[in-house]
């Protein structure tokens, strides 16, 4: 079979033929009367082996020696190319993402393309102060997408810039929110953190509806995050959670608090001293938590609270009824 032909059936360019053969890939096994080159069936075989072999990658090298090298082995070599391929995956993965971001801050020209990749290059820098910068000044210039400051602030450990990037978060708009939301449902429980306490000085709707379903979260300390912020939004929802932390020691102090923000509705507080109450009655041979739950009556109003302090003034726990007294006079003196 004349070249033309080979070409033609095998989809492989007469050009390239005559460079492999050139490199004795593929050497045709006669010639014609006139000169031309023949291809016999066992040459074109070998035509499509170099082919299928230069589909996974193998250069023209190392694709002889894997036709013409009887004591090759494959696997090392497959190996390797299966490691060059992740790496190449992963940078075009990458280049992807950044590019992604830039289309989505909108650049009205080339200044501000730089500006972004810049902005994105410091938030990704070793230096905690010009990561640190960078969330400070994606504000103010080009925006940076949000996208990258939730990625930043749900793997930063700097606490000063974890602070600087959910500032920068809170004032980015757009969809942070449920972006955060996903952080959530990490398996590090250290991504869960930084993820609710985004989500907690995010404003808007969208952030406290994520943030009460966050009370019914796994992981107590999603579910404390949570509570706290609805807590200083005055969502009642957030009163059984911040009563669970207060009996577990976990926070219990901000968890009281939180609780006496919300005792400023009259309702709400006989909701809270009730609560109360009802765990101190679980909680009978638990000196601590006892303790910690009397002391967080102290910040509720009304009758409710005010009868619970009297009987526990009387309590077999002398810590908890000296407490409870003290509470007491406090009140009356107010």
């Amino acid at each position: 079979m004349l070249i033309g032909e080979v070409a033609r059936r095998s989809g492989v360019s007469a050009r390239m033929l005559r460079h492999y053969e050139s490199l004795g890939l593929v050497r045709p096994s006669g010639r014609t009367g006139s000169g031309y080159r023949e291809y016999s069936e066992e040459d074109i075989r070998r035509i499509f082996h170099v082919e299928s072999l230069r589909s996974l990658g193998l250069t023209l090298r190392e694709i002889g020696r894997a036709l013409d090298d009887p004591g090759f082995t494959p696997s090392a070599l497959v190996g390797d190319l299966v490691r060059q391929t992740r790496e190449r995956i992963a940078a075009e993965t990458e280049l992807l993402t950044r590019l992604r971001r830039i289309d989505a801050a909108e650049p009205s020209g080339w200044e501000d393309v730089l500006q972004v990749v810049a902005l994105l290059q410091a938030l990704g820098s070793k230096s905690p102060d010009a990561r640190q910068r960078a969330a400070l000044s994606s504000v103010d210039e080009v925006p940076v997408p949000v996208e990258a400051l939730v990625e930043a602030a749900l793997s930063e450990t700097e606490p000063n810039v974890a602070g600087a990037l959910r500032w920068a978060l809170a004032r980015s708009g757009g969809d942070g929110p449920a972006l955060l939301a996903k952080g959530l449902g990490s398996p590090v429980a250290a991504v869960r953190e930084r993820a609710v306490q985004s989500l907690a000085e995010m404003p808007g709707g969208e952030a406290a509806t994520l943030l009460r379903d966050a009370l019914a979260h796994p992981d107590a300390v999603v579910r404390g995050y949570a509570a706290l912020a609805l807590g200083t939004r005055g969502a009642a929802d957030a009163v059984p959670t911040l009563i669970d932390m207060i009996v577990a020691g976990r926070n219990d102090t901000d968890a009281a608090d939180a609780l006496s923000v919300l005792a400023d509705d009259t309702t709400t507080a006989d909701r809270i001293a009730t609560g109360l109450v009802a765990r101190l009655a679980r909680h009978t041979t638990e000196a601590p938590a006892r303790g910690r739950l009397t002391q967080a009556l102290a910040g509720v109003p009304g009758p409710t609270a005010s009868r619970a302090l009297v009987e526990l003034s009387h309590d077999e726990d002398r810590a908890v009824a000296l407490t409870a007294t003290y509470l007491l006079r406090l009140r009356d003196a107010g």
